[in-house]
């Protein structure tokens, strides 16, 4: 604990992903930890790790802002059930990591506290809206960290940042109409990532069976490495993206899978996710909102707006249409075992630029168009890993996502981690 609190104070202020950090109660934790150990007491999963949990989920007695002014000085008495689980688990609260407001947007930054910086090139964007958690990670602050993921919370910032990001199935429990939304882990690489997973999960899993469950065993798994997603044109890539890609690609053939060229019409996907994004906004936060306009960026208040001018017949229309891809990618899929495409459209762009304006020609009109490649899978609502797969030639981070079959999330983790496996060591920040 003292060797990562170290590395926080020493590297932190020069990217700012974690925003509220606790040295003193940290180091009680860990040695009423060692403690415990001493006295034979068995270990849980993550005993002793330290973690940042994203300033989205509420700490007892540590500082919550969710990003907006309106909860600056905000300190729950209580904490979310995931912290509960993974403090259950045995990992320690180090920070909490730097998040948009209200999680909005692939870009952290927000008024409380500023914007976090990519590791690679300070002068770019870490993605977002878990871009903290991204940092700290890739910066060797913490080994593990929790995160949400709507429309690529998780997978964006990993992508942009080398780190290894998950957004699992939906929980089971979770009401149908509350799935689009999802906690996840990350980590620098996918055996923590799993590790965290089985956690958050609530497993029984020891650290023993999460490394048996990982052993790769893809021989002959049929990949579908899409070359389009949606209709003709609608997400279109950058060919810094593309090419590193496709140098990864090899890559599965050498652990044994066979890889086919395809394309995944998934029309309609883009106004499903957008109705049911606004009414989720509106469940969330439209009530916070209303007395605070003011203190609130216009993304929100724009997407609180849209979801209250939506009609029931809005809502129902996008369940029926995504019940329906569901069905057509689940058909899709009888043939192939995994989906493969770039995780992001764009490599790190300018962290002064709030969001993407145009993408090989193509005018992006609002702040979560060029996020489709990770919001049209939250949509069809399979688990998809982010696997950093290589740099561009000016040495920032590109993503693969490999999307696995529903609610196979231990498939999905061990191919990413055959994959990774035959990648090898991936390139650290030189921080």
């Amino acid at each position: 604990m003292r060797a990562f609190l170290d590395r926080i104070q020493a590297i932190n202020p020069l990217v700012n992903a974690l925003v509220t950090i606790t040295p003193e109660e940290a180091m009680k934790a860990a040695a009423a930890a060692d403690e415990a150990l001493a006295r034979g007491v068995k270990p849980g999963l993550l005993h002793g790790l330290p973690v940042a949990h994203k300033d989205l989920q509420p700490t007892a007695g540590v500082r919550t802002t969710f990003g907006s002014p309106i909860f600056a000085d905000h300190v729950p008495s209580q904490d979310s059930p995931l912290v509960a689980r993974l403090r259950a688990a045995g990992a320690i609260l180090a920070g909490k990591s730097n998040t948009p407001e209200f999680g909005a947007g692939s870009q952290t930054f927000n008024p409380v506290f500023g914007a976090t910086l990519n590791p690679y090139d300070r002068t770019k964007t870490c993605g977002g809206s878990s871009g903290g958690a991204a940092v700290a990670l890739a910066c060797g602050m913490i080994p593990i960290a929790d995160g949400t993921d709507m429309g690529g919370s998780l997978r964006n910032p990993a992508a942009f940042c080398g780190v290894v990001g998950m957004r699992p199935s939906p929980p089971p429990q979770e009401p149908a109409w509350q799935t689009l939304s999802v906690e996840g882990p990350m980590a620098r690489g996918v055996g923590d990532v799993a590790l965290l997973y089985a956690a958050i999960e609530g497993s029984s899993m020891s650290a023993e069976d999460v490394s048996e469950a990982l052993k790769p065993d893809v021989q002959g798994a049929r990949i579908a490495w899409l070359t389009a997603l949606g209709p003709p044109g609608d997400v279109p890539f950058d060919s810094r993206v593309v090419d590193v890609m496709e140098s990864a690609r090899p890559l599965f053939a050498s652990i044994g899978c066979v890889v086919d060229d395809a394309t995944l019409d998934l029309s309609g996907a883009d106004r499903v996710f957008r109705t049911l994004r606004a009414k989720a906004f509106v469940e969330k936060h439209a009530a916070t909102v209303r007395g605070h306009r003011e203190l609130v960026k216009q993304a929100v208040l724009e997407e609180i707006e849209r979801g209250e001018r939506q009609s029931a017949e809005d809502v129902n229309a996008a369940e029926r249409r995504r019940h329906d891809i569901k069905r057509e990618v689940a058909a899709f899929m009888k043939r192939y075992d995994f989906l493969v495409l770039p995780t992001t459209q764009v490599p790190p762009f300018d962290v002064t630029s709030p969001y993407v304006t145009e993408i090989s020609g193509v005018t992006m009109t609002t702040y979560i168009d060029w996020m489709k490649s990770c919001y049209y899978v939250s949509a069809v609502g399979h688990p998809a890993i982010s696997v950093p797969c290589g740099m561009t030639a000016n040495g920032l981070p590109v993503g693969l996502q490999i999307v696995g079959r529903d609610r196979d999330d231990w498939g999905t983790l061990r191919i990413a981690a055959a994959f990774e496996q035959a990648r090898g060591a991936f390139p650290p920040p030189s921080l």
